[in-house]
């Protein structure tokens, strides 16, 4: 067997998410269709994290394994990129692994950007690939809550019921907040994340900024470990998978 790594650009906003389902059009299930076919063998793609309907990647990573290797790497790359690239998902790279590759086993961090523009009119250009909030956002109280995330920390308030991680307890290596102009950019780095931890995480924060919440408020709610507690999250729209690191 012959394992290759797939590094994958797309727009979330028509999938039902990355993971297979039985209804509805996915991104693992259209892409691993696709190579199935031009390999003419069942393939099986495994991504390093299962992102939610609506969110959007960067450069997600997966990897498959194939019984004949790929001679002509450019030519399946780019044939590959003719049926998906309609569907606004491009394939950037793919690289021969060994055995011991996994795309989600394997990754030592990812990294989560998430997008906000905070103005009055709604976005044109960036539809359904930010959040627009209309209140305007502190953003230095938005900054100084960021910080408290940091560190190995019980993430229960901003995990999903239906999540399936073992352990709510995650280390935090980063979160980085900027400005400019009208758009706020947050970005998270851990090796793992929780189910909607990060949207969760955003919309405490979108609190804070609104200053419907304190930053006292913030760390009581984020101590609390209660997911009732917890604000909504913020939708999928805005967030991107950015990269995974190995």
């Amino acid at each position: 067997m012959f394992r290759y790594q797939v590094l994958i650009e797309y727009v979330g906003t028509n999938f039902r998410g990355w993971q297979v389902q039985t209804k509805g059009k996915t991104i693992q299930g259209l892409i691993q269709d696709r190579i199935s076919k031009l390999l003419k063998e069942k393939i099986i793609l495994l991504g390093a994290g299962r992102l939610d309907k609506g969110v959007h990647a960067l450069e997600q990573s997966a990897h498959f394994e194939c019984k004949k290797k790929i001679f002509n790497l450019n030519k399946f790359h780019k044939s590959l990129n003719y049926f998906l690239n309609k569907e606004m998902i491009t394939i950037i790279k793919i690289k021969k692994k060994n055995k011991d590759f996994h795309a989600r086993f394997s990754a030592k961090m990812r990294i989560y950007k998430y997008i906000i523009i905070n103005r009055l009119g709604g976005p044109v250009i960036d539809k359904n690939r930010v959040w627009h909030v209309t209140n305007k956002l502190d953003f230095k109280m938005m900054k100084k809550a960021s910080k408290k995330l940091v560190g190995v920390n019980d993430f229960s308030t901003f995990r999903a019921s239906s999540c399936r991680a073992k352990s709510p307890i995650k280390t935090m290596k980063s979160v980085k907040i900027k400005s400019k102009n009208d758009k706020i950019e947050i970005e998270f780095r851990s090796q793992s994340f929780l189910q909607q931890q990060v949207r969760s995480m955003v919309g405490c924060l979108k609190y804070v900024g609104e200053k419907k919440w304190t930053l006292k408020k913030f760390i009581f709610v984020m101590n609390s470990k209660k997911r009732i507690l917890c604000a909504p999250p913020a939708p999928p729209e805005g967030l991107y998978l950015t990269r995974v690191i190995y």
